[in-house]
């Protein structure tokens, strides 16, 4: 019997439990969103300006779309997560900078 793991689909953010290697065409039984795909690698950085941390990996075009890059590595739940709480933090300070508030002027 083999064991799964657990891991967060970066697109909905709902745990999967995935028992072996997920297939290019495979989704999320949450979302439908291909599992597949950038957004759900190890090496996803949306930070930098290809989208990877992988040196050797072609730059793929569409980050949400299913891929065949060999270097694909489904992310675990904890990475997902700190992904997912960098990308919020990075949301918050944005709209910070637009909010109404004491000192600051109104367009």
């Amino acid at each position: 019997m083999t064991q799964s793991k657990t891991y967060l689909c970066r697109l909905c953010g709902r745990q999967l439990e995935i028992e072996a290697n997920i297939r290019r065409e495979e989704v999320c039984p949450h979302c439908g969103g291909y599992l597949h795909c950038c957004r759900n690698c190890h090496f996803f950085a949306g930070d930098t300006s290809r989208g990877c941390k992988e040196p050797q990996a072609e730059e793929v075009r569409d980050k949400k779309g299913a891929n065949f890059c060999d270097f694909f590595r489904l992310a675990d739940g904890r990475a997902a997560a700190a992904w997912r709480d960098e990308a919020a933090q990075a949301r918050s300070q944005f709209e910070s900078l637009f909010r109404k508030g004491p000192g600051k002027e109104q367009p």
